[in-house]
């Protein structure tokens, strides 16, 4: 948990928003570390967690996690938790003929033209915090909807995805690629958080942006109503620093 992101965010634990729907996305830069943010600043907060484990393994998010002081391994044993293996559990989908008992809800990745209905009752009967996943447009956008309707209207807890950039080339030809998603899914949003690389690329000292929009109510994070910040950013071992844009001592 960063806590110079809850300032920014003007959030803590202790005054945990509810109902919001947090999209993050990235380009040519990684923000895992939000995720990392997130997943452990909810269970801090004492919230219920379910987690699509679908880009890295449990064992790599409770080593980030154990850095930022919070152990997954326990936050699962007591029931706070709950984890699904998809790269686990994905290999045995492609492989097998019958799925095993526990995996059908990755059944999509037999079929990628299928929809997203096993994962969402996996979500629902688990109950909370949405942080992964990638199939065609329609049918994610289709599962964002249900969820936010679930988790965050029904019963008032909070949603948070992750959506990975295309380059620029990629995505003038792919009409049905991350860009296309991320306009969808920025107009169900209530925060946005894009992180990028720097325009002027690499540097030691800035590993690079954020922009951060706030959606006002009734409108989406692109109307007239949103509130919108600009951050750099510098990812350490156990945190990460944000400062405004042209005042890190690195270029200064």
């Amino acid at each position: 948990m960063f806590s110079e992101l809850n300032s920014i965010l003007n959030t803590s634990p202790e005054n945990c928003p509810q109902g919001e729907f947090t999209l993050v996305s990235d380009r040519k830069a990684d923000a895992s570390f939000l995720i990392h943010h997130f997943l452990s600043f909810y269970l801090r907060a004492g919230c219920k967690v379910c987690f699509l484990g679908l880009v890295q393994s449990f064992s790599h998010y409770s080593a980030v996690s154990q850095r930022l002081g919070v152990s997954l391994t326990q936050a699962r044993e007591k029931g706070q938790l709950v984890f699904l293996e998809g790269l686990k559990g994905a290999l045995g989908v492609l492989l097998e003929e019958e799925p095993s008992p526990g995996t059908h809800m990755l059944g999509f990745l037999r079929s990628p033209r299928s929809d997203l209905r096993e994962l969402f009752e996996f979500v629902r009967a688990s109950s909370t915090v949405l942080l992964s996943l990638g199939v065609r447009v329609g049918a994610v956008v289709d599962f964002a909807h249900y969820c936010r309707a679930f988790v965050c209207s029904k019963l008032q807890g909070n949603m948070v995805m992750l959506i990975r950039g295309e380059d620029e080339e990629e995505e003038e030809c792919d009409e049905e690629g991350a860009e296309w998603l991320l306009r969808a899914l920025t107009h169900q949003c209530s925060l946005a958080l894009r992180v990028q690389g720097l325009p002027t690329g690499y540097c030691r000292d800035i590993h690079g942006q954020m922009e951060v929009f706030w959606r006002g109510h009734g409108s989406s994070v692109t109307g007239p109503q949103t509130q919108q910040k600009l951050f750099q950013y510098k990812v350490h071992d156990k945190g990460v620093s944000f400062f405004a844009r042209g005042t890190s001592s690195a270029v200064l």
